[in-house]
């Protein structure tokens, strides 16, 4: 790999298009990944916002949760914003019916545990390991995260709620950074899949 990783983003639904803004300003080739094959050529990935429930079920009607799973197993670095945070943990608190997940980071997420859509909110985040200050967090009917294992480290806190987690080459926040113009959590990104490659 290049210093310009390759990096997908999940497009079954979802914010997508935002997170390829962000990542290209990060100085990553970013690409839309809706097959096993896509996946197949990336360097990282990122699972954005959107319906968890949804994206879940299309994730197994395109034939992508297994290739998912194997690839986030195997060490594929990936970070999940919002709904992504819920489909990388390894167990859902209130899951709907049929409800699956990718895992990946040993932890319990709450959904929509900051509220509906009309209690959305900003605020600024101190993020463990991104310089310069807090970033614009924008939590729309956004999960946190009740409990995590040995294994995952918390990286940021709003609210006494835990809001950022890394375990390893995974990693999740329960707000959209994509959405504020301060591309600094995707750098960090970033940098870890430059650090894995």
């Amino acid at each position: 790999m290049t210093d310009t990783p390759v990096i997908g983003v999940l497009a079954l639904q979802g914010d997508v298009r935002e997170h390829l803004i962000a990542l290209a300003s990060a100085d990553a080739l970013a690409r839309p990944v809706r097959r096993p094959e896509e996946l197949a050529e990336v360097d990282g990935l990122v699972i954005p916002g959107g319906e968890s429930t949804t994206m879940s079920k299309l994730a197994v009607l395109f034939g992508m949760m297994e290739p998912l799973r194997e690839r986030v197993a195997a060490g594929l670095p990936v970070y999940g914003t919002c709904a992504g945070m819920i489909l990388l943990a390894d167990k859902i608190l209130d899951p709907r019916a049929g409800q699956e997940t990718v895992g990946g980071i040993d932890m319990i997420v709450r959904r929509n545990a900051f509220g509906r859509q009309n209690e959305s909110f900003e605020a600024a985040v101190d993020v463990d390991g991104v310089p310069g200050g807090p970033v614009e967090g924008v939590f729309i009917r956004a999960p946190w995260v009740e409990s995590v294992g040995a294994r995952a480290e918390v990286l940021a806190v709003h609210g006494g709620h835990i809001v950022a987690v890394r375990q390893g080459n995974v990693m999740a926040t329960s707000f959209h950074p994509e959405l504020t113009g301060d591309h600094r959590v995707h750098a960090f990104f970033t940098d870890m899949v430059r650090a894995v490659g």
